[in-house]
């Protein structure tokens, strides 16, 4: 459902996945001050038409009455796919490759993507959130990928 929502652009699977994402951070879990979706590259994004974390995080605010910030945060840089390199090139991919200029001061911030594979990309957004003053983050994911031992 994910590849289809990502590459074939199936909106009507944003509610499914979301709500799957929402049965897992119900109460008890504290709703955050502010949820940002991962940014995509204005390129991915003219080619793409969308940006599916954007997107499930629209749903899930409305459902939670959590507020989103689409446009906090973006991509500076078009980097390569993720899905394309090694594990340990992901890190390096994704380095200074976004920016935010809201601040956050004080703030627990969600941030909500379709899929955590190494967690390359979450950590480094996560970095540029604590600089501008989030003191708690939250990553919201659909589902985690689990990789592939290579023999």
């Amino acid at each position: 459902m994910i590849q289809a929502l990502k590459y074939r652009p199936d909106l009507a699977l944003v509610p499914i996945l979301a709500d799957c994402l929402l049965s897992a951070i119900s109460p008890p879990v504290a709703l955050p001050d502010y949820v940002i979706p991962v940014p995509i590259h204005m390129a991915r994004l003219r080619q793409r038409g969308f940006n599916q974390a954007l997107e499930i995080g629209r749903y899930l605010c409305k459902q939670t009455g959590s507020t989103l910030l689409m446009d906090a945060c973006s991509r500076s840089r078009d980097t390569v796919s993720q899905t394309e390199l090694p594990w340990k090139e992901r890190q390096k991919n994704v380095r200074g490759a976004f920016a935010c200029r809201q601040d956050l001061t004080g703030k627990h911030v969600a941030i909500v993507d379709d899929v955590m594979t190494s967690g390359a990309t979450l950590n480094e957004l996560s970095k540029v959130l604590r600089r501008q003053g989030a003191v708690t983050i939250s990553i919201w994911v659909v589902a985690r990928a689990i990789p592939r031992r290579l023999t």
